[in-house]
């Protein structure tokens, strides 16, 4: 039995896709989410085999969800789900660990397989799309080779570091526990050989295009 778990803020999109996938007889659809922050808790607490999200929530994205998911249960596969093929969110999506990516408009039949597939271990990503991806992390490096072994979370918590804000307003700001924004930092720190957070601050600042500054 493979077991889902379904994160999408409009109900009657996620009543569809469970009986959808209810009518399966090797899926079982074990928990809902309307919310970033709601899914977060109720993934982990269920540990399904397969998270179907919705890449735009009210009070995020699930793309974030997924990035703090694998983060903390690689054996959790994530689908995102989005009706806009968007660039910078496939890209966001394969940094994030996710296994498949498709578009709100797929038939039925369409979603099941790409459950399935993904439970089975597939990733779905185009490989070119994947390889792309490598390429362009590889030219983020903002004039500091170090930042590129940085993850898309890690450059997100730098940058708030670097406009002052401690780590219990960094966990308020993107939703995240305060000993998990610690564990953040002092993962950042040591990719970057660094031993205090005011020194990643300026690491920021400096790494910044000029026009930035002004």
């Amino acid at each position: 039995m493979i077991t889902v778990f379904l994160v999408d803020d409009h109900e009657l999109a996620r009543r569809g896709i469970a009986g959808l996938l209810e009518a399966e007889s090797d899926i079982q659809v074990i928990g809902e989410a309307s919310t970033a922050l709601q899914a977060r808790s109720r993934i982990l607490a269920t540990r399904p085999d397969v998270a179907v999200l919705d890449v735009r929530l009210p009070d995020g994205s699930g793309i974030d969800v997924c990035r703090d998911i694998r983060s903390a249960d690689p054996g959790i596969q994530c689908l995102m789900l989005t009706a806009y093929d968007d660039d910078e969110a496939i890209y966001a999506a394969v940094i994030a660990g996710a296994a498949g990516y498709v578009l709100k408009d797929i038939r039925g039949a369409g979603l099941v397989d790409s459950v399935r597939k993904i439970a089975a271990g597939r990733n779905l990503l185009d490989p070119t799309l994947t390889a792309k991806v490598v390429e362009r992390m590889r030219g983020e490096a903002s004039g500091d080779s170090r930042l590129a072994s940085l993850s898309t979370r890690e450059r997100q918590i730098m940058a708030l570091i670097a406009d002052g804000l401690t780590n219990r307003e960094i966990g308020l700001r993107l939703s995240l526990a305060e000993k998990t924004v610690k564990n953040y930092v002092s993962g950042l720190l040591s990719k970057l050989g660094l031993q205090r957070r005011t020194q990643a601050a300026v690491l920021h600042l400096e790494s910044r295009p000029r026009d930035a500054h002004s």
